[in-house]
């Protein structure tokens, strides 16, 4: 990683915006479950809709549960921008993602990670899409 002004900022040589990871705040969570200090209800707390998209458009993840140790971990990905729903757009497809990244209006991306099992979950990614033309 270069360490000039725009590289810092997130903005990658060719002009595209970055990622925010959050697995170190993911790792933190999981580590104070393991503590002791969080129950499993305060970490396995997946709100309803979340959960019936992990069971309809989820995707697999290669890792396993960090809670349940069950092999049901899926990530569901949501894009939010205008003219689009103000809960965001629930992709169901990579094609669909690959169409809103050429949109040219500016839209943020979250992936989310989701165990259908213990109703685990955990911002994994951000990032931004379109907003460079069509």
């Amino acid at each position: 990683m270069s360490f000039r002004p725009d590289a810092v900022r997130g903005i990658s040589g060719d002009g595209l915006p970055g990622q925010v990871d959050y697995r170190l705040a993911r790792q933190h969570l999981i580590n104070e479950y393991r503590r002791g200090r969080l129950s499993r209800v305060d970490v396995c707390d997946a709100h309803p809709e979340l959960l019936r998209n992990a069971h309809e458009l989820g995707e697999a993840s290669p890792r396993p549960c960090p809670i349940c140790e069950g092999d049901d971990l899926v990530l569901v990905t949501y894009v939010f921008g205008p003219r689009l729903p103000a809960h965001g757009r629930c992709i169901s497809s990579r094609q669909e993602l690959v169409k809103f990244s050429r949109s040219a209006r500016e839209l943020a991306a979250y992936v989310v990670e989701v165990c259908r099992e213990c109703s685990w979950n955990h911002l994994a990614r951000a990032f931004s899409l379109g907003g460079r033309g069509a």
